[in-house]
Formats: structure tokens, C-alpha cells, sequence
């Protein structure tokens, strides 16, 4: 059970805007609660064009990085592109991969194992990459914001050295050349994704490449990889990311690239179908993921850059194994960490340690266990005779500023306010555990932890059932982080049956009738069969619920899930 909570802004928007903008009053209603208070802001959302894209110069040290990178392309001096192992990193990397192939510049790109290296700049293998390659650019992306000493060995070996990152900056900075960071100084969004900053880099460098050699790629074709690498890292879809994303999402559809046609037949889509945001995260960005987590991300990377069919067919393959294998990994240690947490429903917050769980699968199990216990949660491994631990945070519990108080025991740790990641040793893991659960009883006190849901609306049947209204919910889209997809709140329901449903029967569905209109639907509650299943048929109910339009093999249907009920 969560809390509804309804928006509290008490004005309406005049009924013209309506018309003026083609759409349904209930959506133009939705926009108007979030925020959407002028003509100019509504049009540019509704329609977020690549013309809307900010012009390069208002981005912080992009112009100097831009200045750089083309004097050495203009060399041919050769480039090391440093990039990260998940699906930010690997899709940055091919993005400027592709454009510095494009234009003639050699080019070795180098992602990190994430069991030998981990994250960031190594500087061994630096000394050796720059010694084998004879690089003399340095090039990050998703990384090197606080590479301190890693860049300045850089600076060492005589490389121009870019960052070109999203991540919080420290205190000190590493002292490159040129920093690329949308977290520092005046920029137009602070929420682009490393890949982000990629494409605004690269398409800088394409044009000013382009003046001397005739020759201009066409920059709109790397936007797939821009869409799935600022999907995939859960950015804020806002401002500039929105317009990359819904444009992006196209290109996924059209699926030029062989590597995302590949993708999608191998996660049960057509080639040719267009993908939501949803659908881009849970099935598509697992799987590149997975090479990363579980084997070597340069899978990942040759397969969305390979312009070979054999290659991108068997790479698929690989990562639809790799994936297969982690959901394995992935319900082990969910259904092990839910039984710790079970013996320690005592505590506020939640620290889970198990020695031989995979580190490629902790922030996931993390994700999952506060999905049914809403609780701070640490899941914690066991790595080379150190432990490391991925977080997850609910409800406005600050994450980030509570591991701050406790980082005299990390080695290392960072992330912000829902997600982070430290290393510590071993002898420190109970302190920890102690010091965590203080400090989220501190702040949530004895009484259970109850999770806010946000209602856009009560939205009837009638309406739910509306065509016209529910094509006018998806110009709403591309849903996540900073737009939601809208959430309504039912009429009261009879429940006429119930059923579960899924391997592990933790699915459930259910057929309501409307009692006012009589209208049944049936509405699916994915992986809420446990929490709800106090539910009998009979019973007198209030649904929280998104509603869409549905295809599958042709067949067109109402999609009605259920986020939150209550018993009235």
C-alpha cells in the first residue's frame, strides 16, 4: 500500500490551448498539473525537434574540447577512447567510434573489465594501451571526472587529454585539457548522459572535420545509441534528453543498425517495430549490459558497430546467452537476499551481504528488493579480499548524503540521492550494517516505510476505453525519469476474478467491472501477486493504474497495469 498523493496546483489552463494544440483536454489537463503553463513550453515538449537541440557553444568546455580533438583528428595523430563497461560507456564509445572512423582517424577504443579493472581509468593499462598504440589522444566518455592521477599520468605520456563525463564532479578536479562535464559551470541540462555529451562532441568535431576534408556524417544515425545508452542509465528524460530520446527512438525503429535489428529479433521483436521506452530498457539494454557484467563488453561494442551481418547475428546470440545466464545469477541471489531481509524485518534499513553473489547483478537484486520491501537496501559481495556493494534508496531517503557520513569505512564510494556504489574491507561490513540502519531509523523513525504514488488524475472507464484519448497519451511519451508515464486512479471496481500467473506465480490479474458504468476490464499487476494477495473476487476495490494501447501479433488491445490498490 502506498500514498496517493494528487497534484495540489489549483488552476486550470484555458480550453483554447486545446485546440491549438490538437489534443485531448485530459492530456493538455496532465501537462498543465506537471508544470506546462505556456503555449511556447507545451509545443516544444509535444513536439521535441533535433531544431530544439542547444547550439554547441552554450555547453560548457565543449568548444575547447571540440578545438583540440580537430586539431589532432586534423594530424591524424591517434586517438584512445576510454569508456565505461555498461550500456552509457559502451554506446558512447561506439558513438565516437564511428564518427572518428568516419573520418579517416585511428582510433583504439578501450572499455574496462569490470572484474579485473573495475570503473574508471587504470593506469597500468593505460601505460601499456599508450605504449602498444602509440596514442596521443585521450578521450574519455562516462568516466574521468575524478581520474586525478590517471590523467595526469596522461599528461605524463604526453596525451591530449578530453573528459567527457556526467558524473558528480569532486572537489579536485583532474587537470585535462578540456572537461565536458553537464554538472559544471552554466549548461543548458545538467541530465545528459555520458553518451549524451558523446553526440554534442562528436557532432562539434564532424562539422569542423568536415570544413577541410568535403566529407559529413550524417549525425542523426548514431541517435539509436544515443536513445538506448541515456535510457539504459536511467537519465532525467527532459530538456535535451527528451528531444534525443524520441528522436533517437526512431532510429531504433527503423533499425538501420544492424547490431539493434539484431537485438530486437533476438528479444521476440520485429525488426521494423517501434520500441518504447520501457521496452528499450528491460529488453534491448539488458542484454548489452550483460556482456559488461558478466564477460567483456567489447561484445557489446562490436556488435553495435560491426557492419557485418554474420557478426552482429553471433553477437547477439552471445548476449542473449550472457543475459539468460544473469537473470539465473539474478534470481538466486534476489530469492537469498529477500530471506535475509525477511530475518531482518526489524530493521529500517537494510544491509545484505552474500559472499559469492555476483557483482554484475548486485544493483539489479537491489533495485528488485526495495520493490517489495520498501527499505533503504545494500547489497554487498565479496571481491579479491574486498567487499562491493551496490544501494538502493525509496521514499526522499537521501542515499548518497547517508553513505557520505559513513565514508571512513569505504575504500571508495559515490552515486546521488536513489543509487550508489562502494568498496570497503571486509572487517568494516558490521559496522556498517549498524551505522545504516541508524541512520534510516533516524530519518523514518519506528512506522513502516510507505512509498509515495504520484495521480496524475481519476480517469473513468469511459475514458480509459477511449481510443482518441489513449493515442493522445502516448504524444506524452517517451516515459521515465522526469516525465512518468501518467497515473490514474480508478472509480470504485467490483473484482469479478482473480488470477496468477508467471514461472514463479508472481504475476496477478484481474477482471474488474466499474460499478457506475459497468464497463469490465481486465488490468495486470506485474509482480505484485504477493503484496496484493489479500484480493478475492467479490471484493470492492480502487485502482492506481497506466493505461495504453497494446499490439501483439497484430492484435490490437487495452493495456490496463495496475501500480497500487486499495480495498474500499
Amino acid at each position: 500500500m502506498k500514498k496517493w498523493c494528487y497534484p495540489k496546483i489549483s488552476t486550470t489552463p484555458p480550453k483554447k490551448w486545446s485546440s491549438a494544440l490538437n489534443i485531448h483536454p485530459i492530456i493538455l489537463h496532465i501537462l498543465w498539473q506537471r508544470g506546462f503553463q505556456s503555449l511556447t513550453e507545451l509545443e516544444k515538449f509535444l513536439s521535441p525537434k533535433l531544431q530544439y537541440l542547444a547550439p554547441l557553444e552554450e555547453w560548457n568546455g565543449l568548444c575547447k574540447a571540440i578545438q583540440l580533438l580537430t586539431q589532432s583528428a586534423l594530424k591524424k595523430e591517434p586517438f584512445l577512447i576510454w569508456g565505461d563497461y555498461d550500456v552509457d560507456g559502451v554506446t558512447g564509445a561506439t558513438v565516437i567510434r564511428e564518427v572518428l572512423t568516419f573520418h579517416d582517424i585511428p582510433t583504439y577504443v578501450h572499455l574496462p573489465n569490470r572484474q579485473k579493472e573495475g570503473y574508471g581509468i587504470n593506469i597500468p593499462v593505460l601505460n601499456s594501451i599508450v605504449e602498444k598504440q602509440k596514442s596521443k589522444v585521450l578521450l574519455t566518455v562516462d568516466c574521468g571526472i575524478s581520474d586525478v592521477q590517471p590523467i595526469a599520468r596522461a599528461k605524463e605520456l604526453g596525451l591530449i587529454t578530453v573528459i567527457a563525463d556526467h558524473h558528480l564532479p569532486p572537489n579536485k578536479l583532474p587537470e585535462a585539457d578540456a572537461i565536458c562535464n553537464p554538472r559544471i559551470g552554466k549548461n543548458p541540462s545538467p541530465h545528459l548522459a555520458g553518451v549524451g555529451i558523446a553526440f554534442f562532441l562528436m557532432a562539434g568535431l564532424n562539422i569542423e572535420l568536415s570544413k577541410h576534408s568535403g566529407k559529413s556524417i550524417d549525425i542523426r544515425s548514431v541517435l539509436d545509441l544515443v536513445a538506448l545508452g541515456t535510457l539504459a542509465d536511467m537519465a532525467k528524460i527532459t530538456d535535451q534528453n527528451r528531444i534525443l530520446i524520441k528522436n533517437g527512438l526512431l532510429k531504433i525503429k527503423e533499425a538501420n543498425r544492424l547490431g539493434i535489428a539484431e537485438l530486437k529479433v533476438s528479444s521476440g521483436f520485429s525488426i521494423k517495430a517501434p520500441l518504447s521506452t520501457g521496452q528499450v530498457v528491460f529488453s534491448l539494454a539488458p542484454k548489452i549490459n550483460a556482456a559488461g557484467r558478466l564477460g567483456s563488453p567489447y561484445n557489446a561494442h562490436e556488435l553495435l558497430f560491426t557492419r557485418l551481418k554474420d557478426c552482429a547475428t553471433e553477437k547477439a546470440e552471445q548476449l542473449t546467452a550472457m543475459n539468460n545466464q544473469r537473470r539465473i545469477e539474478e534470481a538466486n541471489i534476489f530469492e537469498e537476499a529477500v530471506n535475509q531481509a525477511k530475518q531482518q524485518s526489524h530493521k529500517q534499513g537494510l544491509v545484505l551481504y552474500g559472499k559469492n553473489w555476483h557483482q554484475g547483478v548486485i544493483g539489479i537484486v537491489a533495485s528488485r528488493v526495495t520493490e517489495i520491501i520498501p527499505k533503504p537496501t545494500l547489497i554487498i559481495c565479496f571481491d579479491n579480499n574486498k567487499l562491493k556493494g551496490s544501494g538502493r534508496s525509496v521514499a526522499n531517503f537521501d542515499l548518497h548524503a547517508a553513505l557520505s557520513t559513513c565514508k571512513d569505512l569505504f575504500i571508495a564510494f559515490g552515486g546521488h540521492k536513489q543509487a550508489a556504489g562502494f568498496t570497503l574491507l571486509p572487517e568494516n561490513l558490521t559496522e556498517l550494517q549498524n551505522r545504516f540502519n541508524t541512520l534510516v531509523h533516524d530519518f523514518f523513525g519506528d512506522a513502516p516505510i510507505i512509498q509515495n504514488l504520484n495521480i496524475d488524475m481519476p480517469l473513468p472507464f469511459e475514458h480509459a476505453t477511449n481510443f482518441t484519448i489513449l493515442k493522445n497519451i502516448e504524444l506524452l511519451q517517451p516515459f521515465g525519469i522526469g516525465n512518468p508515464e501518467p497515473v490514474f486512479s480508478s472509480l470504485p471496481l467490483e473484482v469479478k476474478q482473480v488470477k496468477v500467473f508467471g514461472k514463479q506465480k508472481e504475476h496477478i490479474q484481474l477482471l474488474v467491472m466499474e460499478e457506475k458504468s459497468k464497463i469490465t476490464i481486465s488490468a495486470k499487476g506485474w509482480r505484485l501477486a504477493n503484496q496484493i494477495a489479500h484480493i478475492n473476487q467479490g471484493d470492492k476495490i480502487q485502482l492506481a493504474y497506466t493505461v495504453g494501447i497494446n499490439t501483439y501479433k497484430g492484435i490490437t488491445s487495452i493495456e490496463i497495469t495496475i501500480k497500487d490498490l486499495v480495498k474500499i
